[in-house]
Formats: C-alpha cells, sequence, structure tokens
C-alpha cells in the first residue's frame, strides 16, 4: 500500500470507526457446511477475482487455465478483475462505512499490509482457510500462520511463494558478490554500474529490508513486533549503508528507477550490472520472452534472502462465498500448483508443502524445468528468511525517503 493510501485508510478508521473495529464477519451457515455441498451451491455462478494486473503471463494464466478448470469442474465463469491491493482495500472500506452487505469483489489476492489492515478493519469473511479441502491436505499450517509477522488466523488460503533474488549477466560479470559486505564493495568498485528502485516500488523496498537485516544483525530481532525504539538504536546503520553507496550508484544517487520495470529496462540495456526481483523465475520469463540474453542467471546474498506466501482472502460482503471457497480451493491443488510452477505458465514457486504429496507427485514437482536463469528450491531455501512485520516496512520506507533521498 502506498504512503497515499495508508493516510487514507487512517484518516478513514478515524472518521467513520470512532469506536473499537468491528469483529470479523462470518457465516456460520456456510462455514458449516460441507465442502461438497459448498462446491453444488457454486456451480453454475459466476466467481470475480480481484488481483494485480500488471504481468501479462499471469493473466493469460489466470484467463486461460484458471479459468478454463474452473468452467470444466465446477461450470463457473472466473472473471478476473486487474487492480492494485490497495485500491481495492479502500474499495471495501468505503463499502463498509456506506453499509453495502453485498458488492462485487468474490476473491482477493492479498498479503502483507493490505491484509492486515482489512482484517482489522473487518473487511473479510472467515475464518475459512482450514474449511478448504486442499489446505488441509497438501499445506503445512506452521508456513503459514503469518503474514509479514500479522496472524492469518484462517482469513487467508496459500496460493504462491516469493522470494528475493538478484539477476546479474555472465556475459558481464563473472563472479557476483553474495554478501552485503561484498556487494557493498564491488558497487565501490564499479560506480554507475549498480541502482535499485526507489520505494515504496516493492521491489526497492524489499532490497531495503534486505539490507536492514544485514547491516543490523538479522531479523529475529523484529519478529516479535514493532519497537519504536529498536528501529531507532538500529536504523543509523541502515541509512550509513546506502548513504556510503549512493555515490557511486547510477546516475551518481541522484535519480532512482521510478519502478522494477524501469530497473529491468536498464539491465537488459547493460546499463546497470544487476537487476532485481522479489519473483526467483522472473529472469527466465524474460529470457522466455525475449528481453533478456540467455546468458542472464540469478543468484542470492549468501546472508539471507526474504521470503513471503501470497494469499486468497474473501471479502465479507462478496456475493458468492461459495464460488470463491471453491477457487481459492482449487488454486491450492496440486494440478494448479504443478501449472503455476511452470515458466512457460507463470513460474510461480508452490505454496504446498512437497512432504505432504505422494511420491508420484512429488516427482511431477521436480520433473518440472525452471530454465537455467532460475535457482531451485534447495537453494532458495537454505537461505530463506521470513518477511517482519508490516510497521517495519512504513518506517524503512519513510525513514529512507528522509535519511537517504532527502539527505
Amino acid at each position: 500500500m502506498t504512503k497515499k493510501l495508508v493516510i487514507l485508510f487512517a484518516l478513514w478508521v478515524s472518521l467513520v470507526l470512532p469506536g473499537p473495529l468491528p469483529a470479523q464477519q462470518t457465516d456460520t451457515a456456510l462455514l458449516d457446511t460441507p465442502f461438497a455441498r459448498i462446491e453444488e451451491q457454486a456451480r453454475g455462478s459466476q466467481v470475480r477475482w480481484y488481483l494485480f494486473g500488471g504481468w501479462a503471463h499471469v493473466n493469460t494464466w489466470v484467463d486461460t487455465y484458471v479459468a478454463g478448470e474452473m468452467k470444466k469442474r465446477y461450470d463457473i465463469d472466473l472473471v478476473r478483475v486487474p487492480m492494485d491491493a490497495g485500491v481495492f482495500v479502500n474499495k471495501l472500506l468505503n463499502e463498509k462505512a456506506a453499509g453495502r452487505k453485498k458488492g462485487n469483489i468474490d476473491l482477493l489476492w492479498i498479503n502483507g499490509e493490505n491484509f492486515k489492515n482489512s482484517k482489522e478493519a473487518g473487511l473479510l469473511f472467515g475464518p475459512f482457510a482450514q474449511k478448504l479441502p486442499n489446505v488441509q491436505q497438501v499445506v503445512d499450517p506452521d508456513s503459514v500462520a503469518f503474514d509479514f509477522g500479522y496472524p492469518v488466523d484462517g482469513y487467508e488460503a496459500p496460493y504462491g511463494r516469493a522470494q528475493f533474488v538478484f539477476e546479474y549477466d555472465t556475459a558481464q560479470v563473472g563472479t557476483p558478490p553474495k554478501t552485503v559486505a561484498a556487494l557493498k564493495a564491488w558497487i565501490r568498485a564499479n560506480p554507475g554500474r549498480f541502482t535499485y528502485p526507489q520505494p515504496p516500488d516493492f521491489t526497492g523496498s524489499a532490497f531495503i529490508r534486505q539490507i536492514f537485516y544485514a547491516v543490523t544483525g538479522g531479523h529475529e530481532q523484529y519478529l516479535a513486533g514493532w519497537d519504536p525504539d529498536l528501529f531507532a538504536r538500529q536504523s543509523p546503520r541502515l541509512w550509513a549503508w546506502f548513504n556510503d553507496i549512493e555515490p557511486f550508484l547510477w546516475q551518481k544517487g541522484r535519480t532512482y528507477p521510478k519502478d522494477s520495470a524501469f530497473l529491468d529496462t536498464l539491465f537488459s540495456r547493460g546499463e546497470v550490472a544487476f537487476g532485481m526481483s522479489y519473483h526467483p523465475p522472473h529472469a527466465q520469463n524474460k529470457i522466455l520472452e525475449g528481453s533478456y540474453p540467455d546468458t542472464v542467471r540469478t543468484f542470492v546474498m549468501e546472508d539471507g534472502s526474504i521470503y513471503n506466501t501470497h494469499f486468497t482472502a474473501i471479502p465479507f460482503n462478496s456475493p458468492n462465498k461459495a464460488g470463491a471457497m471453491v477457487l481459492a480451493n482449487f488454486l491450492i491443488s496440486v494440478e494448479a500448483q504443478l501449472s503455476k510452477y511452470r515458466p512457460d505458465n507463470w513460474g510461480d514457486f508452490p505454496a504446498l508443502d512437497p512432504n505432504r504429496l505422494g511420491p508420484a507427485d512429488q516427482k511431477r514437482f521436480q520433473a518440472v524445468d525452471l530454465g537455467p536463469a532460475t535457482l531451485g528450491s534447495d537453494q532458495l531455501d537454505r537461505v530463506a528468511v521470513p518477511e517482519i512485520p508490516s510497521a517495519y516496512l512504513e518506517a524503512l520506507e519513510q525513514g529512507w525517503k528522509d535519511h537517504v533521498l532527502d539527505n
């Protein structure tokens, strides 16, 4: 969520909800219904799924594979509605304020601060996730119990996993730096060849968190929740790191890429030596579409690589909660996760637990060719570190603006 949307959210809470935030919306009749009957209730209906629409290959996968399977299996017409998460959260806030009990959003792609704000404002239906058969069967509940340090409590169903990676062209860079200290030394030794997207861009903000973990002694100290005193003590180390490298950045740090797409362009043109993404198969996707040369590869920092899970959630006023539950259940199925995992479809890493699969299904996932530019799950898991509570994200973005951009 952008700063403007966070401010709008705070204003809405203060003006419309002067008292305690309302309890979560539940529909005990539906939540107590056997799932086979929920599937029958959803049959022949329409489900409107609101999700980020900025990736063409993801849109194609939803419009073809997911929509086709939902029609074939359940006679459900799936309508994909592209919208940024912060926008649909504010849409729901307005509908809640207006007392609109029947909206037009059935399912959301959501996580992080957008989920936290939505849940605390009573915008979500549930808890529904443990009602889904595929969640019961193939998901490790401990691995999805928190979303950016905030308890999920069954108000989201997992559907994919992301992790922060760096990209380089082997034809231009021999051995990339694989620690934060080595990266700083490389930047200083190669002026003008490195940059990162300007926060609050999602990728740029993740890069800042990656450095924050490394230069302040690790992520564990932040997992207990927002601690302003701890942040005040530790963050000066971060601002010093960024200020030290700023004169050696692309454009001498006078300007930054406005978003990750601009960084992709700079990298593809060879203007900078490294790209970055919160999507491990991003480089392979770019190779397949012809935007990157086939010599591009991916690497991670040995200090740790941030990961998170993305989820689906159901609004309090969804007109088709049964259909939304059926779709959420299908998205975490073995078949959907396998299709999504293939780089020619999307390449998104599965949110299911491979140890809960039978031998035949395990082999199917192992047989997926991720392409030479994508690291395997064993390489990613070895350095994976979790996201910290979302309050730190907001403080880091504002702090970067105050102490680096405007310094």
